[in-house]
Formats: C-alpha cells, sequence, structure tokens
C-alpha cells in the first residue's frame, strides 16, 4: 500500500494555479488507471485503487496548501504506513516548465505544502517535483506560482500530465530513473 498525495489548493478559484499541479497529477493518474469514484476522507478527497500489483490510496488534502502535512499524516497513521511509503506530488519552482523530477527527502525550499508535510511525517518521503520555472525576479514568485496557466500552456500540461499517468507503473514499483526517464522520452516525442 501506498499513499500518494497531490498538494494543491482546494476549490474552484484554485483549480487552474500552478500551484495546484499536485492536485491536477492525481486526478490525470485516477482517470488513466481508473480509480475508485472520489470519497471524503483524512481531511481531504480520496480515491484507491492498483497500479501494477500495488494498492495505492490518491489523497488530496482538502486543508489548504500550508495544512496540508495534517491529512496526510491521518492517512499515513491509518493505514499504519512508513513515510517512505508516501509520495507528493508538488510544483516546483526550480525546474524548467514541465520537466518532471523525483527525489526522496531534501529541503522544502520555501514550499508550504512540502514544509506542512515534512512537519507531519518526517522528511523521508518521495516528492514528484513538477517544474512550473522561475518567474525571474522574487517579487514576482507569488503571482506566478498562484497564477493560472496560460493558454499557450495547457497542451504542455496535458501532455506532462498525460505522462506522468502513463508512466505511473514505474513509480509504483520504486523504478524512479525508470519513471523520470520514460516521462522525459514521453515529451519529447510531443515537441
Amino acid at each position: 500500500m501506498q499513499i500518494w498525495v497531490g498538494l494543491g489548493n482546494p476549490g474552484a478559484l484554485y483549480a487552474m494555479h500552478r500551484h495546484n499541479v499536485g492536485f491536477m497529477a492525481v486526478d490525470a493518474i485516477a482517470a488513466v488507471h481508473d480509480f475508485s469514484p472520489v470519497k471524503k476522507g483524512f481531511q481531504g478527497w480520496t480515491q484507491e485503487g492498483r497500479i501494477g500489483g500495488d494498492k495505492i490510496l490518491l489523497l488530496k488534502p482538502a486543508t489548504f496548501m500550508n495544512e496540508s502535512g495534517r491529512a496526510v499524516g491521518e492517512a499515513m497513521r491509518f493505514y499504519k504506513l512508513e513515510p517512505s511509503q508516501v509520495t507528493a506530488f508538488h510544483d516546483e519552482l526550480d525546474l524548467a516548465p514541465f520537466k518532471v523530477k523525483v527525489k526522496i527527502g531534501g529541503g522544502t525550499a520555501g514550499h508550504n505544502g512540502l514544509r506542512s508535510t515534512e512537519a507531519h511525517i518526517g522528511n523521508n518521503f518521495r516528492r514528484v517535483r513538477i517544474g512550473i520555472g522561475h518567474p525571474g525576479h522574487k517579487d514576482r514568485v507569488t503571482g506566478h506560482v498562484l497564477g493560472n496557466y496560460a493558454k499557450s500552456e495547457i497542451d504542455p500540461l496535458s501532455d506532462m500530465l498525460g505522462a506522468i499517468a502513463a508512466e505511473a507503473d514505474w513509480l509504483a514499483n520504486g523504478n524512479d530513473p525508470r519513471f523520470m526517464s520514460d516521462v522525459a522520452l514521453r515529451l519529447q516525442t510531443t515537441d
């Protein structure tokens, strides 16, 4: 059993924000892998399913980004899992737009969702870092992160989300390098 949490903010107002790309990723995974209907649970919304032979609980916290660790911690304790069985999908300023990287542990780089998750479950969880790019100056970061994707970004966003969902088997198996490689290959062929 694994918990895959999408980090984002609840509500239609935030739906297309770059900060919500974690929500978008777990929604794409749920759709491609035919997960169960959405249920309320663990201070958020959950869907259950299998990817390969692995049972996965998808979680979208309803607590807003800066408190998302509460939902993650509650689900992890309920299923008696370790932080190493948790994967967080989140936006990453320090990656070029639509680039996807995976790492375990590390700093939070000022990301409130990661900071909250770390406060509730510790640092040893996997992160799927989804690039949103840096706007160039620190004064423009908040507007960029909390801004909607532009119309010109919708096709590359859809391609990236589709690639993440299509290659999710590698994540479920713990083969992070193959996941990153195959996502990158899929995105090269869509350029």
